[in-house]
């Protein structure tokens, strides 16, 4: 699996620093199988036949919804990203072209419409998380599952193994902040929020569009 390697774009770190997916770090990955397993079981939980994953990276979930027979693509703000994910496809024998450059705010219905929209980590990057979420609201149909780094515990884990002290344990990039609490609250002014997971240190919600 090809990552980025913390390389930037406009300023901004693009998708993994490293493949955390597949860590020899015994800590990484008891943290990354908590991950796994909440995402793994909310998206059986809705049991959708395409996903559209905003902010895709590297593709790594992407290509492997694919691989599960689910017609997954991805979309991330990052030309370098989506180059490395149209390369990660193409190793798999999968067509690059699942992969598109586009921003979070740019998305529209008639283009990016999917059952369900997968957006992890993504709107702790966000300057305006609101118009973020608004954009979601257009293209999820019916169901997003949205996940964020789950405050003040993951800053606390930064700052236990020596990092990001000046800055109180805040990972760089990461403009807004948020306890489970207060996201749900937040994407509850968007959504009907059905499902809240919290796997260490994250917090994942299952959430669909409310009736009109």
């Amino acid at each position: 699996m090809r990552v980025s390697q913390g390389l930037t774009e406009d300023g901004i770190v693009v998708g993994n620093t490293y493949d955390k997916y597949n860590s020899r770090n015994p800590i990484v990955r008891l943290l990354m199988r908590g991950f796994e397993r909440s995402l793994t079981a909310l998206v059986e939980e809705v049991r959708p036949r395409e996903i559209h994953e905003v902010g895709c990276g590297e593709g790594y979930w992407t290509l492997r919804w694919r691989a599960q027979g689910i017609q997954a693509r991805g979309s991330d703000f990052s030309r370098v990203a989506v180059e490395l994910a149209r390369a990660n496809a193409r190793e798999r024998d999968i067509e690059g072209g699942i992969f598109e450059v586009c921003n979070i705010y740019d998305l529209r219905a008639e283009r990016h419409r999917a059952e369900l929209v997968v957006c992890c980590e993504v709107l702790e990057h966000l300057d305006d998380p609101h118009a973020g979420l608004q954009a979601l609201r257009r293209v999820a149909d019916p169901w997003l599952i949205l996940s964020v780094p789950r405050e003040p515990i993951w800053s606390l884990m930064n700052m236990a193994r020596g990092r990001y002290w000046r800055d109180w344990g805040n990972t760089p990039g990461h403009v807004q902040r948020w306890s489970t609490r207060a996201f749900t609250a937040l994407v509850g002014r968007y959504f009907d929020v059905v499902t809240v997971r919290t796997p260490v240190p994250w917090t994942m919600l299952l959430c669909r569009q409310r009736e009109a």
